[in-house]
């Protein structure tokens, strides 16, 4: 049976899951520097950076949280670092 190969699957702009992984890894860098110098971001500066790719974006939201960040939710629409409740 032929099964696709999650690795190879070209995404948007024929873009692999590698070359989204990527990508994203740079919008987080440059994500991570903004949240530093102001305190926060919103979400759609998070699209922006992403280039309004929908699964670069999911896993920019992916890296800020394994990074530490506090990425909000519908009601608090922005990534922030986290507060330690200790």
């Amino acid at each position: 049976m032929d099964s696709c190969d999650s690795r190879v699957k070209a995404y948007r702009n024929g873009k692999t899951f590698d070359q989204c992984r990527q990508q994203a890894r740079q919008a987080t860098e440059i994500l991570a520097a903004e949240i530093i110098a102001a305190g926060e971001v919103s979400w759609s500066r998070v699209l922006e950076a992403s280039g309004h790719d929908e699964i670069v974006y999911k896993l920019c939201l992916k890296y800020l949280r394994e990074k530490g960040y506090d990425i909000g939710n519908y009601q608090l629409p922005r990534i922030q670092p986290a507060r330690n409740t200790t």
